[in-house]
């Protein structure tokens, strides 16, 4: 059993982000978890954004599942946008909120159908050259 639902809207906002066509930039779109209806609800989105502006979004001690579209230049001159699920959980986080969040990551994943997970410990460690590491192994 799961336990948390996502809110049908942002299932549907996640289902368009996954098949958009992408020309340029990172789009983004973070999401929390209600702790009173234990629904996963849109938190922010946004396109054409650095990681370093998504860093500043992020709060510093509750956890977000980050889902990005990412634009990934390979060095043989061509552009793709890998969808990526980032699961963010800072260390400074109250442990109820960390495992709120750990047990919703699964079924979320699932549901929006992210092959590609990283977790994120801490905001700052969200650059290009760490995503980039990971995408290109």
């Amino acid at each position: 059993s799961t336990t948390c639902d996502i809110d049908p809207k942002l299932l549907a906002k996640l289902e368009a982000f996954r098949f958009a066509k992408r020309s340029e930039g990172n789009a983004v779109i973070i999401c929390k978890i209600d702790r009173n209806s234990l629904l996963i609800q849109e938190d922010t989105d946004e396109t054409n954004i650095s990681l370093e502006d998504i860093q500043e979004l992020l709060p510093e001690s509750v956890p977000r599942f980050i889902v990005l579209s990412y634009e990934l230049k390979h060095d043989d001159g061509r552009t793709s946008y890998p969808l990526v699920f980032l699961y963010y959980s800072p260390q400074s986080a109250k442990p109820e909120m960390n495992m709120l969040y750990a047990s919703a990551k699964t079924h979320f994943q699932s549901k929006v159908g992210l092959g590609k997970v990283y977790d994120v410990k801490e905001a700052e460690d969200l650059t290009d050259e760490w995503l980039r590491e990971k995408l290109l192994k």
